[in-house]
């Protein structure tokens, strides 16, 4: 009987009607070359940034960064982390890689920034975005990460800026959700007190909702930005540069050697941005 209901179910279309949806955005060439030459511009700042800086400056900017973040007895083990870690790359050959990949995380991490927190905010204040934006991130999250270089090609081309557009939607939703999340918090009765005041909204919002729900949403910020770096592997497969590159192809050569010497890149990179953020994070909450 489930043999005769398998044969006789009509299958739908699904494949089809996402490829035809997909063509038929392959119209729209001048927008999406006009986001294409925008990402482009914001990427080839970064790198020049970088390619102009000396790897010594860049290494002495690391370490007042951090310094300047975190200001306790811990922050001397990290800087020396980070010179040690900057140095290997360095030795390794991969600095430039780096940068690359450096570049890729920052681009992303700037739009989903400014993406984001403006859509976690709306979310909080609107049960009816909430409810439709709820489920649009929860698809975004698990849609397996490749998936999304395949509309990303056919749209963008192959290089970095694909590469930008799958890691910022795969990197959206922590910060969304965490925004959300913080401003939800907010305790009602310092809400409330701002209104007796006569504050406006946005004077409520820029004075007591983002001020407190700050190291929520900067949870959500370093999240984005540590599943940025872990899709710099997949990105590479479409042309993105950088360490990911790297991997790819030591993995294409059997090159167990290169492969994890270009992985230890990847993971001081990670940490270095993981510290720096969740540091700046509480150095601000701390002196408040």
């Amino acid at each position: 009987m489930a043999n005769l209901f398998a044969l006789n179910m009509t299958q739908i279309p699904l494949a089809d009607w996402i490829n035809k949806f997909v063509n038929w955005l392959t119209q729209f060439v001048g927008f999406f070359n006009g986001i294409t030459n925008f990402i482009g511009g914001i990427i080839n700042g970064f790198q020049a940034v970088f390619d102009i800086l000396p790897i010594w400056l860049f290494i002495i900017l690391v370490l007042g960064i951090t310094y300047w973040a975190l200001h306790d007895s811990k922050h001397w083990g990290l800087m020396l982390f980070e010179l040690l870690g900057l140095l290997l790359i360095w030795n390794q050959g991969y600095w430039r890689d780096m940068t690359q990949t450096l570049t890729l995380v920052l681009t992303s991490s700037l739009i989903i920034v400014i993406i984001g927190i403006p859509l976690g905010i709306w979310m909080a204040k609107s049960s009816t975005v909430n409810l439709i934006v709820k489920p649009i991130l929860d698809f975004m999250q698990t849609m397996p990460a490749f998936v999304y270089l395949i509309p990303a090609v056919s749209l963008f081309g192959i290089g970095m800026v694909p590469g930008v557009i799958a890691s910022v939607i795969f990197s959206l939703p922590p910060v969304v959700r965490m925004t959300a999340l913080g401003i939800q918090q907010v305790p009602e009765d310092l809400v409330e007190a701002a209104d007796s005041f006569g504050s406006t909204s946005w004077q409520k919002l820029m004075k007591v909702e983002l001020p407190i729900a700050k190291s929520t949403l900067m949870s959500g910020v370093n999240q984005g930005m540590m599943l940025a770096l872990s899709m710099v592997v997949i990105a590479s497969m479409i042309g993105a540069t950088g360490l990911g590159a790297q991997v790819y192809f030591a993995v294409g050569r059997n090159n167990a050697g290169s492969g994890f010497a270009a992985g230890f890149a990847i993971v001081i990179l990670a940490i270095i941005l993981d510290r720096i953020t969740q540091a700046f994070n509480k150095s601000k909450s701390s002196s408040k």
